[in-house]
């Protein structure tokens, strides 16, 4: 295990700068960092598959039964899962009874820095929530309200193949914005915004040069 990525970093990559990035305004208080992340693929993928070798990617089951297409799994001091049982978060990892994975010192730096470009300081994520979608899995418009501080806002990376991330309004009806995400984008949304409907339309087939038929997203939060 590379334990930089856990517990400390060289000091080049700690005090190094994002590349630019263009940001793109999707709402009031939400906004779309293109290519944010795109300079730390290489650790970010080495540091998911470590978080995945302790804790794996598995299908979760909603409280109504379905079984979810993304396969999901957790980093964090909380993970958020799902079973007959209800949505919640909760510290231990339900497949092994293990605490999940530790965030990644990679991760944490990756989510203040979009979180204070995007206008929200202070970001302090104890959640991260890692989906892998391969060819057809998709994501039905939901909500993110599990979480205590519903001040703090989201952050949402994505790795891999290219998704059109649907973006609505406070109410599941209201009309979603159709936005292509790229590898390396990076999603923040809080504020006013913070409880706008979202999701991922059915994943096209295709083939990245580093992650093959998948695309990753991992998402951050403050969740206790």
């Amino acid at each position: 295990m590379n334990l930089d990525l856990f517990e400390g970093l060289p000091d080049e990559t700690e005090n190094a700068e994002p590349e630019k990035t263009s940001i793109e305004k999707i709402g009031e208080q939400s906004v779309v960092l293109r290519q944010f992340a795109s300079a730390m693929q290489h650790d970010l993928i080495t540091a998911i598959d470590q978080i995945a070798a302790r804790a794996p990617f598995r299908q979760m089951v909603t409280p109504g039964g379905y079984r979810m297409s993304a396969a999901m799994t957790n980093c964090g001091t909380l993970g958020w899962v799902t079973d007959r049982q209800g949505y919640r978060y909760q510290a231990f990892d339900p497949l092994t009874g293990k605490p999940w994975p530790a965030m990644p010192v990679i991760f944490k730096t990756l989510a203040i820095q979009a979180a204070s470009l995007a206008g929200f300081n202070d970001f302090q994520p104890d959640a991260c929530l890692i989906n892998e979608y391969a060819i057809g899995a998709k994501m039905s418009l939901h909500q993110d309200k599990n979480e205590k501080d519903l001040s703090q806002p989201v952050v949402s990376v994505s790795l891999g193949m290219a998704a059109t991330f649907l973006f609505g309004g406070l109410q599941r009806q209201d009309k979603s914005q159709k936005i292509l995400l790229q590898h390396g984008d990076v999603v923040v949304w809080g504020g006013v915004d913070r409880l706008r409907y979202h999701g991922i339309l059915a994943l096209k087939a295709g083939c990245h040069p580093l992650l093959g038929e998948r695309r990753i997203n991992f998402t951050f939060r403050c969740a206790g």
